[in-house]
């Protein structure tokens, strides 16, 4: 089968010839440059582990030049890119490499590494700062991929480890189209994206959507605080911003005076944008928050054009959305495959149209998504799907745990976190158990909250009481 990508982004790249396409702290590269960059650095991917396959090449790094220099080197070698968090620790990047079989790793010199690749770094400067390795062969045998995928990002699923979703170039392609159609994105935009493109909401809305019309893509490094988001929109001229809502909440906090001239779109996903924290953004900057709401295996699904009012606004071009009593359902052209790594888990939410159970429940006001509440177990923290089950799991093998739960509750600024009560022998500290979790899990799957008790409450069946546990969070930790 004919790959799509490979031939969308070579046009693109010859057609924007001389406008800016990407830049970074570190510098910027025009259409024709990024084009020559990629085609040179794809002459040094090595050859896959297994003959007459395409070559599977993590992407393992934060946002940069290099990174889509990576990514489309990667594309235009013939082989597959695997995008995978740079969140992600040792552990389940180890699991990511030996469940897809993965060839190849991009990733920082500095990255936590040593456990899944040789060390035979290719060296070649066309990667700028990355460093490619090839990744040890595992014993077990890689799951077969479909014949059109293209493009392979992760979630966290309900199996407890990432999912490696499948999607095809037409699902790509169309997703970026789609988006470009249904927002408006032009050649004069100049998009400050601060969310991770391995992430739905950088990838669907800034990586081959910014480049369709001849936009530019402006990446920050480190963390997005709302001193370096001002720093980056005024010296890109930014006429769109892309982040998650705790930047938005951080913004306000912050309550900047300027910064935001420029700037005539902020788009908002991942997880729910409290209403408060949107007016007061729009107050104090004047720049309307438009909510988008996506599904990692489905795509993008719905953008509110006009950035008033309540809800995730009306479906996008190539989107069908069912919302019902039983939760949103949606068919979208941008939809996965399945996941690689997780045979028939994906089909299982397929109803017998087609569609895919969300797990959010919902409805349509007005033509425009209004979200509820959830049909599964799935926590959304800062846009990331964590399995709470997983994390309890992980926190009993620690030493002196007697039981645990997790759950979502509020911090301090009233944002949605991952909390754990955990019953504990004499001795046993938040601090420890924190330590535990770290040692396994990626910093973002670590609870943001902690609190050892003696015994877990549970309700009138013998359950875990969500009710109390959540009352448990908000009286003074007893003293030890």
């Amino acid at each position: 089968m004919n790959p799509v990508l490979p031939g969308a982004f070579a046009d693109v790249l010859a057609r924007h010839g001389d406008r800016v396409a990407v830049t970074d702290a570190g510098g910027s590269l025009r259409y024709a440059e990024l084009a020559d960059r990629a085609r040179a650095a794809a002459e040094h991917l090595a050859r896959p582990h297994a003959p007459g396959e395409r070559a599977r090449v993590g992407l393992y790094a934060t946002n940069s030049v290099d990174y889509v220099v990576g990514y489309l080197a990667v594309l235009f070698a013939g082989g597959v890119p695997f995008l995978a968090d740079s969140a992600f620790g040792p552990f389940d990047l180890s699991r990511i490499a030996e469940d897809c079989g993965l060839d190849l790793l991009i990733h920082a010199p500095g990255a936590d590494v040593g456990a899944v690749v040789d060390e035979t770094p290719t060296g070649a400067s066309e990667f700028g700062a990355l460093t490619v390795s090839r990744v040890r062969a595992f014993a077990a045998p890689r799951p077969r991929l479909l014949d059109d995928t293209e493009v392979c990002r992760f979630t966290s699923g309900s199996t407890g480890r990432p999912n490696c979703i499948e999607f095809s170039g037409a699902a790509v392609s169309a997703a970026a189209a789609n988006w470009v159609k249904g927002t408006g994105l032009s050649a004069e935009d100049r998009i400050a994206c601060f969310a991770a493109l391995s992430n739905g909401l950088a990838f669907n809305t800034s990586l081959l959507a910014a480049f369709l019309p001849g936009a530019s893509l402006h990446l920050s490094h480190g963390l997005p605080t709302a001193t370096r988001v001002v720093r980056l929109l005024e010296s890109t001229a930014a006429t769109r911003l892309v982040a998650f809502p705790a930047l938005y909440e951080s913004i306000v906090r912050r309550a900047p005076k300027e910064g935001f001239a420029t700037v005539r779109t902020a788009i908002s996903s991942g997880a729910p944008l409290r209403e408060n924290v949107r007016e007061e953004f729009t107050r104090l900057t004047g720049v309307p928050v438009h909510n988008y709401y996506g599904v990692a295996e489905t795509g993008p699904l719905t953008f509110a054009a006009d950035g008033a009012g309540s809800g995730l606004g009306a479906p996008l071009p190539g989107v069908r959305l069912l919302a019902q009593e039983e939760g949103i359902r949606v068919r979208s052209e941008s939809m996965g495959s399945r996941y690689l790594n997780a045979p028939g888990v994906f089909e299982e939410r397929l109803d017998a149209e087609g569609y895919y159970r969300t797990g959010d429940q919902g409805h349509l006001a007005d033509g425009a998504l209004h979200l509820t509440g959830r049909t599964s177990r799935l926590v959304n923290v800062g846009g990331r799907k964590i399995d709470p089950i997983e994390i309890a799991d992980v926190l009993r093998g620690a030493p002196g745990v007697r039981d645990a739960v997790a759950f979502e509750a509020e911090n301090q600024h009233g944002e949605p976190t991952l909390a754990a009560v955990v019953a504990v022998e004499p001795g046993v500290t938040a601090q420890s158990l924190r330590a535990h979790c770290a040692a396994t899990l990626p910093a973002f799957k670590v609870p943001g909250i902690l609190r050892p008790v003696d015994s877990i409450p549970a309700n009138s069946i013998g359950k875990p009481s969500i009710e109390r546990l959540r009352r448990l969070l908000t009286e003074p930790p007893a003293a030890t």
